[in-house]
């Protein structure tokens, strides 16, 4: 296993860093908040809002995966976002990660976000190196969310399904790693307040869950 001290040699948030942070301190193994319904994850919208938790809600949650695609770009690393399509009835024009829930002909949580990546924006599953799970996110509205941290080999050619997704981008993972852009921010709608973390960059807003998986990188990663 990688010490600290050879992290620390590597020229920071180079492919070679993100690697070796990634592998000394995530895995490929289910964690335990992903196989089992009645296990309530540590992450998830409930963590900022205890007091709109439901009970009940984690076991009957929606298993579902996301993949958070790094690309190496000269010595600094990105990460790829998606931007949902606004024709979408929900959550439209959100900031997200490539994914959905997990279907009954997936093989795996990682093969159900291989998947969804290529339905949603072309990725190739063969550019695709995992290499490994954040900690399981539960969000509000009934998501189990398994984020697999992968690398993803250029050149590459994305295609869009704008019924599904408006755009891809790149944000520097220097930029979401650095806690000064972290915010907490909260709305109120039909009476109920809900606090959630944000991170503006480049006139995209990304809030919520996107940010709720961002933050538990840097917490995996960088804390």
């Amino acid at each position: 296993m990688t010490g600290p001290s050879e992290i620390k040699d590597h020229v920071p948030f180079s492919a070679s860093d993100v690697r070796m942070r990634a592998l000394a301190r995530l895995s490929l193994d289910l964690p335990l908040s992903a196989t089992d319904p009645l296990n309530i994850p540590h992450r998830g919208d409930h963590v900022l809002n205890p007091d709109l938790y439901k009970n009940g809600l984690a076991a009957a949650a929606t298993p579902a995966a996301v993949l958070i695609p790094l690309i190496a770009r000269g010595d600094e690393t990105h990460v790829l976002l998606t931007r949902r399509s606004l024709a979408l009835r929900r959550h439209a024009g959100q900031v997200a990660f490539p994914g959905g829930r997990i279907d009954p002909e997936d093989e795996s949580a990682a093969a159900a976000a291989l998947r969804e990546a290529q339905e949603e924006i072309g990725l190739s599953p063969e550019l695709v190196t995992p290499l490994g799970f954040l900690d399981t996110y539960l969000t509000h509205s009934g998501f189990r969310i398994l984020p697999l941290v992968a690398e993803v080999r250029t050149p590459f050619a994305l295609t869009i399904n704008h019924t599904e997704v408006e755009e891809a981008f790149e944000v520097p993972l220097r930029f979401l790693m650095d806690t000064t852009n972290h915010a907490r921010e909260s709305r109120t709608r039909e009476g109920v307040t809900r606090h959630f973390h944000v991170m503006p960059y480049g006139g995209k807003n990304i809030w919520g869950v996107t940010a709720g998986i961002i933050r538990n990188l840097h917490e995996r990663l960088y804390a």
